[in-house]
């Protein structure tokens, strides 16, 4: 029963919300439009529903002039997302998945800052094959993109495996019982007959409903003391709890996500915040109730202000806490103490339980591909061939070689050292921290360049880091070609945020374990004004910082930028 008290926004539902309604729950005329072979795109309606698919159209943007001048198409192209609960997949997922890139996609992987994979380049008429393909290897790509629950992260921690599992049981249940309940991706993806006399709505989607949801939902679940999966930029945040280590509980959290829009203040990054504690089995009660109430009251009508973060602030924590317990018919207990010490990836070799090994490799931008002088793709290859554990992929674009046994060990330490694998030990510990969306090329909203460009920004930083003797010293970095937030910038020490081709709006002031967001430095900056400025900030950090203080601690202490306390005063 929707609560009279709180309501949704008025206004006119926007044109994504008539696109749902007319889908037939996400069919629209999707089944057709890609075996036309008259052109390698789709129509903008279908486009919008193949999101729900785990697909969007794309095209190379380097190409865009000179196919105008042929008056050619855009060179369409389709990105595929898995969803991979957890970011947990076994060797022979490994391999198809780098087979599926070579055969059908532009030949690399892309390990996204959602614990899953990205392929790019797969063109219409073999989306299909695609597709089955990964459904074959036990995975598939609904609700990877799309206006409902996306895929479900946990922490990666290889210190605590023994809770990891668990944690990850529970991120694998979550994602499993969140799905749409629609048989659309199944009818036209994988063959199946449509049943003749479809349920009603509320048989389809009893929680969804025939609209869904106003705009994505994201879950994580984190493990302290390691925030890798930044848990408070999440729609909806879990936080473990360990006591005499058995796992007791989790902290519940609302209200974070990072997108927003240039010069818009209506629109900003949000941190979840804590409002109780449930025990694990209580975890699917809280998320459907939670999505429920997004459902009902998200902005419906200006999708920039949809997200479950504007809700919140809309409605109010306590209202939507209080709205929560009514629909749970249970209230939440107290919090309990926890504490992150940082979001990052700790790499290299550790040993967990049951004498099993893990190693986290270093991927710079997530891309996996092979260079002129590293073959990273062919390495992880031949390891995924011989490997009896699992492949972790991480939030910060990494991926940790898990659970290898103690007799695999030596074998895939020589491939690893036949290919040079590194888990960056040889990069500065700025390098190893730093995160970018793919932006330029395949990404229509990209208004700067962000993965191919910051590893060549940081080869210039590192030089003043090494000048100021702190290569050792961890600051997170994040570049995105454009503020919708997809490597978390508002959660970097030093951020970027891509506003003009060379062009970036600069941040400082994140906390190193991402419960702080930055706040802007400087608009509109090119790379020489980046390095002069930085030139003076690490400078001064590196001859004014107290022992252990952190970068953006640093630079809050020292009054060059002031503390961003809230999402709502993160342009003030």
């Amino acid at each position: 029963m929707v609560n009279q008290i709180l309501k949704a926004p008025d206004g006119p539902p926007s044109d994504v919300e008539g696109i749902k309604e007319r889908s037939n729950y996400l069919r629209g005329t999707l089944k057709e439009v890609m075996l036309d072979r008259i052109s390698a795109g789709i129509p903008e309606d279908d486009n919008r529903l193949m999101k729900h698919h785990g697909s969007y159209l794309q095209d190379d943007r380097d190409l865009r002039n000179e196919r105008a001048k042929q008056k050619l198409e855009p060179a369409y192209q389709f990105m595929l997302r898995v969803r991979l609960p957890g970011g947990v997949a076994s060797p022979d997922q490994w391999l198809v998945m780098d087979e599926l890139a070579d055969k059908y996609g532009n030949g690399t992987l892309k390990l996204t800052t959602r614990e899953t994979f990205q392929m790019h380049g797969i063109l219409k008429w073999n989306m299909k094959s695609t597709i089955q393909g990964i459904h074959n290897a036990l995975m598939d790509t609904i609700a990877a993109c799309g206006d409902v629950n996306r895929n479900v992260m946990c922490s990666s921690n290889p210190y605590q495996s023994e809770i990891h599992a668990e944690v990850y049981e529970w991120s694998k249940k979550l994602s499993n019982d969140l799905l749409p309940r629609t048989r659309a991706y199944h009818e036209i993806w994988l063959d199946e007959e449509k049943v003749a006399g479809t349920p009603d709505m509320e048989e389809i989607e009893p929680m969804y409903g025939p609209l869904y949801l106003p705009r994505k939902f994201k879950i994580g679940i984190a493990v302290p003391p390691g925030n890798d999966i930044d848990v408070f930029s999440q729609d909806l945040a879990f936080i473990a709890i360990v006591e005499d280590g058995k796992l007791i509980g989790f902290n519940v959290a609302i209200g974070g996500g990072m997108g927003m829009s240039h010069g818009d203040t209506a629109t900003y990054p949000q941190l979840a915040k804590v409002i109780g504690f449930c025990k694990p089995e209580q975890l699917y009660d809280i998320a459907e109730k939670t999505i429920t109430i997004q459902r009902d009251y998200g902005n419906r009508s200006v999708r920039k202000n949809a997200r479950f973060k504007y809700t919140v602030d809309r409605l109010g924590l306590e209202n939507v806490k209080a709205e929560l317990e009514h629909r749970l018919g249970w209230s939440l207990d107290e919090a309990k103490p926890y504490h992150f010490d940082h979001n990052g990836d700790r790499y290299g070799w550790v040993k967990g339980i049951k004498g099993k090994w893990h190693f986290t490799l270093f991927i710079e931008g997530g891309r996996i591909a092979d260079f002129n002088d590293y073959k990273l793709k062919t390495g992880l290859r031949e390891i995924a061939k011989v490997h009896t554990g699992d492949f972790h992929l991480t939030g910060n674009q990494n991926v940790i070689i898990a659970n290898v046994s103690t007799q695999k060990k030596k074998e895939i330490i020589e491939l690893i050292e036949q290919y040079g694998l590194t888990d960056g030990e040889h990069y500065s510990a700025l390098r190893r921290s730093s995160m970018a969306c793919v932006a330029f090329p395949t990404c229509g909203l990209a208004m700067a360049e962000a993965e191919r460009y910051l590893p060549s920004l940081i080869t210039k930083i590192d030089t003043i880091v090494e000048e100021n003797g702190l290569r050792d010293k961890e600051i997170t970095i994040r570049m995105t070609g454009c503020p919708n937030g997809c490597a978390r910038h508002a959660l970097g020490e030093i951020g970027f945020i891509g506003k003009a081709p060379g062009k970036y709006n600069m941040y400082l002031g994140a906390a190193h374990d991402g419960s702080r967001l930055s706040k802007m430095y400087l608009e509109n900056i090119g790379e020489e004004k980046i390095l002069s400025e930085l030139n003076v900030l690490l400078s001064r950090y590196a001859k004014e910082r107290e022992d252990g203080e952190h970068f953006g601690d640093f630079v809050i202490r020292a009054e060059i930028i002031k503390a961003t306390t809230d999402g709502t005063n993160f342009h003030d």
